[in-house]
């Protein structure tokens, strides 16, 4: 699956992009916020990553924002399938990429395909307490509080205290959310 927007384009990562994507997300802010970031990342991280074998209805993306002549790699964003017509939706930007709306708008993406062109019912994510940014973009896309737990985060190495948020797909949610171009 590839999805384009306004100003990204979200398509899966290739193996010659391992160096590229550990650069891109190689940073201690990043992998502070993620729960299941090693810390350090390593390009050989990033080759195990890109070299995980995709199903035809796995959503898994590099995130590209295509303002300028040459797309330039700023994050990542997917879905991880939890069974029962459950996915959790996970996501990063490299920080020079944090506060213009680039994982609101990836994220709108991810919700369309999902709610639009895969078997799904249910989104959940979750945020470490500490990251609100991240519980605001998550707000946007129509989610909502469910609990607080902790979880683990590898790059830590520790439980963090954590919100889990959930997004129904019967929901037609956000009047906001665009229409746009998915293939398959």
């Amino acid at each position: 699956m590839f999805a384009r927007t306004k100003r990204l384009t979200l398509r899966p990562g290739w193996p010659e992009e391992a160096e590229t994507l550990a650069k891109t997300i190689a940073h201690e802010d990043v992998a502070m916020k993620l729960a299941r970031m090693p810390w350090p990342y390593t390009v050989a991280d990033a080759e195990a990553f890109l070299a995980v074998p995709r199903g035809p209805a796995d959503a898994r993306f590099l995130i590209l924002c295509h303002h300028d002549a040459y797309p330039a790699l700023i994050g990542g964003i997917g879905l991880s399938a939890l069974g029962g017509g459950a996915a959790e939706l996970g996501y990063w930007l490299t920080p020079h990429a944090w506060g213009y709306g680039y994982a609101t708008e990836a994220g709108r993406a991810v919700v369309e395909m999902a709610r639009h062109a895969l078997p799904l019912r249910q989104l959940v994510a979750r945020h470490h307490l500490d990251n609100l940014p991240s519980r605001r973009v998550l707000e946007k896309l129509g989610f909502r509080e469910v609990r607080r737990e902790a979880s683990f985060s590898l790059a830590q190495g520790r439980e963090v205290d954590s919100a889990v948020l959930s997004l129904e797909l019967g929901d037609e949610g956000d009047a906001e959310l665009d229409r746009m171009a998915m293939a398959a």
